[in-house]
């Protein structure tokens, strides 16, 4: 057997410290631009980012890593596992936030973590290098570089998903001036099955490996800021802060990890919120409640927004003292959302059937 190379020895140790840290899976890929890009550059031109502007913003560096770090050599791709989260309660009276946000941001676990591992192996790489890491705050195409390392394959509902950890994992990278030997790609799993598209609610994924974020409930929810399409809310149901169905009825999840560096920051309280007890929060509530959590980034506004539209699409004659005192809301998307709400049970307690969703042009 010949002796191990410098490069692959380093590489070695690496994902060994990776997995003290915590993680879950650590590949290596090279840090040339993802085959993806020309796929990336045509959602852009078609418009399905929505309002995420910083897409198109920093489109050339996320095609190119060596424009993020010039002398990049290799990316180290790295997941950490979430809680799958429990069964949600009886009832409708109860909303529902997505499994990776019911606990600490994730970013402030994972950063520490990532940025011990990058200066672990700045000083050990010969000859020195430079690294740069990053929680999804960088301008990467994660997913793909993480196909190409194998930590996963994109599934057709265009998120990653790992023979090891189902759906329920995060990534990190760090860009590296290192030549390290690259791991081999994860090629795609699905076959035939169409779960995901045949569970997506508003028609998001509008064919295998193709998301219209405008469509998707975690876009509507948490990345757009104004008002949501008035035939979209019907559909986000009770959904309040991102959506989980497509990754949760994935059959790889059978496999899934356990959690552990998120565990310790888990919220049970974050799960299945009473909708009417978060309605009624001020901002200075609102900011002790989810301070250090994921739902911080929404604010209030954009919080108690998604709550009017998960009570209008549940709540009955109960919730509309509430959504009455949230339409008088000094917060206009606030206020306007709770209106809505408000007729949507009337419409119901008098028995009026809602017009059928028609699907939103291109």
């Amino acid at each position: 057997m010949e002796p191990a190379t410098p490069e692959a020895s380093l590489s070695e140790r690496l994902k060994a410290e990776a997995l003290r840290h915590g993680f879950v899976a650590c590949r290596i890929t090279s840090a040339r631009p993802p085959e993806s890009a020309p796929r990336f550059r045509k959602a852009l031109t078609e418009g399905r980012h929505g309002e995420m502007s910083w897409l198109e913003r920093n489109a050339d560096k996320r095609c190119n890593p060596n424009l993020v770090l010039p002398g990049a050599r290799s990316v180290v791709v790295l997941a950490v596992a979430y809680d799958h989260g429990p069964p949600p309660p009886p009832g409708t009276r109860h909303g529902t936030v997505a499994r990776y946000a019911r606990g600490t941001d994730y970013h402030e676990v994972m950063g520490p973590a990532l940025a011990a591992l990058s200066a672990w192996l700045d000083e050990h790489a010969r000859p020195a290098s430079r690294s740069l890491w990053y929680v999804d705050t960088g301008p990467i195409l994660e997913r793909d570089l993480a196909q190409r390392a194998g930590i996963g394959f994109v599934g057709k509902h265009t998120g990653l998903v790992s023979r090891s950890a189902g759906n329920w994992f995060l990534l990190g990278e760090i860009l590296t001036q290192a030549d390290l030997p690259p791991d081999p790609p994860e090629p795609n799993r699905c076959g035939r099955c169409t779960r995901c598209l045949d569970a997506c609610p508003t028609g998001a994924l509008p064919a295998p490996f193709t998301l219209d974020a405008r469509l998707c409930i975690s876009y509507l929810t948490i990345e757009l800021k104004g008002s949501i399409p008035e035939p979209l809310r019907p559909l986000v149901g009770n959904r309040i802060f991102g959506c989980d169905d497509c990754l949760a009825v994935c059959p790889w999840n059978r496999f899934a990890a356990e959690a552990s560096l998120l565990s310790p920051g888990r919220r049970p309280d974050l799960a299945f919120p009473s909708l009417a007890g978060w309605l009624v929060l001020d901002d200075t509530q609102f900011k002790s409640l989810f301070q250090g959590t994921p739902i911080l980034r929404t604010k209030r506004r954009g919080l108690l927004r998604n709550v009017a539209v998960a009570m209008g699409n549940t709540g009955d004659a109960a919730d509309l003292p509430a959504l009455r005192r949230a339409a008088a809301d000094p917060e206009p998307l606030v206020a306007e959302h709770a209106e809505w709400a408000i007729q949507q049970i009337l419409r119901r307690t008098h028995g009026a059937v809602p017009h059928a969703f028609q699907h939103p042009g291109p």
